[in-house]
């Protein structure tokens, strides 16, 4: 069992859920694949930006104060809110050891026992995220840089992305008991 790409023979749709839970699965499936464009274009408009601060700073001798920081929130962006679609595809780096050892019921076990754990230490995460991001508005915190940019927006980002990123996994635990009540 390999959690990285599918295998060729594999089906690329993935198998429909019945009922609520299939409407909320199709609803993260829609919300996925809207941060996953949205993503990319983040990872595009950081290249531009960097690129667009070298050629200044090296061909006209302009200075630039604001582009690091905002190609780092675009990569903060694009990494954190995409952490749902590459989960919903299984895509995380996992160590395929133990799926190699374990019966194919084991294996499904410990996939289900692992998204426990993951959506525990998500969730956890989420919820200082948003801490950070109540922190930061109330506070009206900023950046340190001479542009000074206000920390609600990284924090924003981090915390919606884990959220997502949550929400995916207890969907997929809840689709992995579904299907052992059918």
């Amino acid at each position: 069992m390999s959690h990285g790409l599918p295998d060729a023979a594999a089906p690329t749709q993935a198998p429909v859920v019945p009922g609520p839970l299939g409407v909320l699965v199709n609803a993260m499936n829609g919300v996925n694949a809207l941060v996953m464009a949205l993503g990319g274009i983040a990872v595009v408009a950081a290249a531009m930006v960097l690129s667009y601060s070298v050629v200044v700073r090296y061909f006209l001798k302009i200075p630039t104060d604001w582009q690091d920081e905002t190609a780092i929130f675009l990569l903060v962006g694009a990494t954190f809110l995409s952490g749902a679609a590459v989960q919903a595809r299984r895509g995380h780096v996992g160590i395929e050891a133990f799926a190699t050892l374990l019966s194919s019921r084991a294996n499904r076990w410990r996939l289900i026992l692992t998204d426990i754990a993951s959506a525990a230490f998500c969730a956890f995460f989420s919820w200082k995220s948003f801490t950070l991001l109540h922190e930061a508005w109330v506070d009206d915190q900023h950046s340190s840089s001479t542009w000074a940019p206000p920390l609600w927006i990284p924090y924003s980002l981090m915390a919606v992305g884990m959220t997502l990123l949550t929400v995916q996994i207890v969907l997929q635990v809840a689709v992995a008991f579904d299907r052992k009540a059918q």
